[in-house]
């Protein structure tokens, strides 16, 4: 059981902020995220994270516009899939198609905020947090074993490791939810104009809402690259 002093310190540890990283390290840590990126190999086994961040966000739009979850499942291929149910038409519906191809870069953003006042700790917390509220919804068990290695990743950093390993495991996984989130999208339009998703996000919104799945792959670029320009400015806003 903890003691006031140990509540006390754990609530320091959480809330607290940390120093100011050097540029150099968040410098390099973008550099490599961008090389993981752009990378085939690397980019094939880091992508599940983008996918986790994607589903994620169906997820969490779902139960927000009041649908019911039904189940996530990740793949081995990188690919995934969120269930809900609920009027198959509707606001509720577009926004949970629109959340996937947006919620990496969000979230990336949104974890640079965090990071641009120095929540390092807190930053790891709240995503092993959210891991933890999207394995109870994984129905699969390859889905199962990715949360579960991930998350025992980011906790052991969060927990083990001095600050300077965690502000450089932090500003990398930030780095690459912000670039990462825009490679997706290119990739979507490579595979629509081959015929190979004919169920995309993108055609599904543009079958409920008659704009064209064209205009939504854009939107999506959009959005993405307004949101790696963001939180490449709070990124560096500590040493401007």
């Amino acid at each position: 059981m903890l003691s006031l002093d140990g509540v006390t310190d754990l609530w320091d540890r959480l809330f607290g902020a940390q120093p100011d990283p050097p540029v150099l390290l968040v410098a390099i840590t973008g550099v490599v995220a961008l090389v993981v990126v752009l990378t085939r190999l690397p980019w094939r086994i880091a992508r599940n994270a983008i996918t986790i961040a994607h589903e994620g966000g169906h997820a969490l739009v779902a139960l927000l516009t009041g649908r019911k979850l039904r189940g996530i499942r990740l793949h081995s291929d990188t690919s995934g899939l969120t269930l809900s149910a609920g009027r198959p038409t509707g606001l509720g519906m577009v926004f949970t198609l629109l959340a996937g191809y947006l919620a990496p870069s969000l979230i990336g953003l949104a974890g640079a905020w965090l990071l641009g006042g120095n929540r390092i700790t807190l930053l790891l917390w709240v995503a092993i947090a959210l891991l933890l509220a999207m394995l109870v919804m994984i129905r699969n068990v390859f889905g199962i074993i990715s949360l579960v290695v991930t998350g025992g990743v980011v906790f052991c950093v969060s927990w083990f490791t001095p600050a300077d390993v965690q502000a450089a495991f932090a500003y990398a996984g930030v780095w690459f939810l912000l670039i990462g989130g825009v490679r997706p999208v290119g990739e979507l339009q490579t595979l629509r104009s081959r015929g190979r998703l004919p169920d995309s996000d993108a055609d599904q919104l543009a079958g409920l809402t008659r704009v064209p799945g064209l205009f939504w792959v854009g939107f999506f670029g959009l959005v993405n690259l307004a949101a790696l320009l963001a939180g490449a400015a709070l990124l560096a806003s500590p040493f401007l």
